[in-house]
């Protein structure tokens, strides 16, 4: 990593994902309810880990 470079996120929020995706809101959650993106609660947070979204856009969810 380059110094200047901050560290990869382990997990967006929703809002965060749709922008670094261009996914928008909707089909965010429509690819979790079929399973095709993980997401965890945590406390009243969605988190989407951040090797799964990167899967589905690499084709492999």
């Amino acid at each position: 990593m380059h110094p200047d470079q901050s560290p990869e996120p382990l997990a967006y929020s929703v809002a965060d994902a749709c922008r670094v995706s261009s996914i928008g809101r909707t089909r965010l959650y429509q690819l979790i309810g079929e399973g095709r993106l993980q997401a965890r609660k945590v406390g009243k947070r969605t988190l989407i880990p951040a090797a799964s979204l990167r899967a589905l856009i690499d084709g492999e969810g």
